[in-house]
C-alpha cells in the first residue's frame, strides 16, 4: 500500500519533535547534569584528601545547582530566547527538588514544557521582561508542584522493585540489581537517589549520629552489585566508544556519566546491549565470587566510577565499619579492580565488536554530541 502524503507529513513531524525533545534536549540535560552534580561529586571526592577540604565545599555548591543547570541547558538546546533561558533556572530548581529521585526526568519534561510556553509569549509584548519570565516560571512552577512528585513516586516504585530484588539469593540478586541500577544510572533518573532511598549499604540507618539499624548480608551485597552495574555502564560506554570519542569521551563517560549516551541510545537502542550484558556478568561475580559488600554511604552504590565514588565508597566502608565488613583480603581487592574497571572494559568491548560485525551497531552510533 502506498504511503499517503498525510502519513509522510506526520512521520516528518514526529521525527522532528523526537529529535528536538528526546535527542537535543536530553543530550543537553546530560551536559547540564555533568557540569553541576557530577563534577560536584568529583570535587567532593577530591575534598576527602587531607588539606583539600575546601574542594568539598565547592562540590557541594556545584551539586546544589543541578536542577537549574539541567533546565538552562535544555532551554539553550531548544534555542529559546535569553529571558526564557534565564527563567528556566528557577523551573529546574523546583522540578528537581520536587522530583526527588526522579528529579532529572522531572526537569527534562517540565523544562521542555515551560520553555515552549515561554517561547509562545517571548518578544510578543512591550513588557517582555515581565511577561516571559512570568509565564515560564508560573507554568514550570505549577507543573513542578503538581506533576514532579508523581515522577518521583515512579522512580521510588522502581526503587522498591530493586529493594525486593535484594531479598533474592545472591546469584539472581546480583544479576537483577546490577542490571537495573546500571541502566537507571544511564537513564535520566537518579540512581544515587534510589540507592540512598532503599539503603543499599550494610550500614544504612543512623539517628542523631547513632547506628540504629544494620544489615550484614542482603543490602551490603546488593550495594556491591549496584556498584558493579554502574561501573559496567560507565566504563563500558567509555571503552567501546573510544574509537569515536577518543580521550575526551573516555574521561567524560568513564568518570563522568554514561547518560551522555542517552541521545544515541534513543537513535539505536542496540548500543545499550554490550554494557548491559557486562553488568549482568559482573554483578553476580561481585556477589558470589568476590563477596564485594558496600559498607560506605548508600548513595555511593549508585555512583559507579563517577568521580570514582563507587569504589572509593566501598573502600572507605571497609575501614570505617571494619566490624560489620569483617575480613577484607586480597580476594576483595582483586575483585574490586576486576569488577569496577577491567572486566567491564573487556566484556563491553568484546560484545560491541560482535554487534559491529552483525550490523547492529554502525560507525557513528556512539559519537557524543559536541
Amino acid at each position: 500500500m502506498s504511503e499517503t502524503v498525510s502519513d509522510a507529513g506526520w512521520k516528518k513531524i514526529l521525527k522532528k519533535y523526537a529529535k528536538r525533545y528526546l535527542i537535543d534536549a536530553m543530550g543537553a540535560m546530560a551536559f547540564g547534569l555533568f557540569a553541576s552534580l557530577l563534577i560536584g561529586t568529583i570535587f567532593n571526592a577530591l575534598g576527602m584528601i587531607p588539606g583539600l577540604s575546601i574542594l568539598a565545599k565547592i562540590g557541594a555548591g556545584a551539586s546544589a545547582v543541578a536542577g537549574p543547570a539541567m533546565a538552562v541547558a535544555i532551554a539553550y538546546a531548544l534555542k529559546a530566547s535569553p529571558l526564557v533561558i534565564y527563567s528556566c533556572a528557577a523551573v529546574g530548581y523546583l522540578a528537581n527538588a520536587n522530583g526527588k529521585a526522579g528529579g532529572p526526568l522531572a526537569v527534562l519534561i517540565i523544562a521542555i514544557i515551560a520553555c515552549e510556553l515561554g517561547m509562545l509569549v517571548s518578544k510578543k509584548t512591550k513588557v517582555d521582561i515581565l511577561v516571559t519570565p512570568f509565564v515560564t516560571i508560573l507554568s514550570g512552577g505549577l507543573l513542578s508542584i503538581w506533576c514532579a512528585p508523581y515522577i518521583g513516586q515512579a522512580a521510588s516504585w522502581i526503587g522498591n522493585l530493586i529493594g525486593r530484588a535484594t531479598e533474592l539469593q545472591p546469584l539472581l540478586m546480583g544479576i537483577l540489581v546490577s542490571v537495573a541500577v546500571g541502566m537507571i544510572l544511564t537513564l535520566p533518573i537518579s540512581s544515587a537517589g534510589i540507592c540512598a532511598g532503599i539503603g543499599l549499604s550494610g550500614v544504612f540507618l543512623y539517628e542523631s549520629g547513632e547506628l540504629i539499624s544494620r544489615d550484614y548480608h542482603g543490602l551490603a551485597l546488593a550495594g556491591g552489585a549496584a556498584v558493579a552495574g554502574c561501573c559496567a555502564q560507565m566504563i563500558g560506554f567509555a571503552v567501546m566508544s573510544f574509537k569515536e570519542n577518543k580521550w575526551s569521551g573516555l574521561i567524560s563517560q568513564g568518570i563522568g556519566t554514561s547518560m551522555l549516551q542517552m541521545p544515541n541510545i534513543i537513535r539505536n537502542p542496540r548500543i545499550w546491549i554490550p554494557a548491559t550484558l557486562a553488568s549482568a556478568i559482573t554483578g553476580p561475580l561481585a556477589t558470589c565470587v568476590f563477596d564485594l559488600r558496600m559498607y560506605g554511604a548508600a548513595v555511593n552504590s549508585g555512583m559507579g566510577t563517577c568521580g570514582l565514588l563507587g569504589p572509593i565508597g566501598m573502600i572507605l566502608g571497609w575501614y570505617q565499619h571494619a566490624e560489620e565488613a569483617g575480613h577484607v583480603g586480597a580476594l576483595q581487592w582483586i575483585g574490586l579492580v576486576l569488577v569496577c574497571f577491567i572486566l567491564p572494559a573487556i566484556l563491553s568491548l568484546a560484545f560491541s565488536e560482535l554487534l559491529y560485525k552483525i550490523g547492529w551497531i554502525k560507525k557513528g552510533d556512539l559519537t557524543l554530541p559536541e
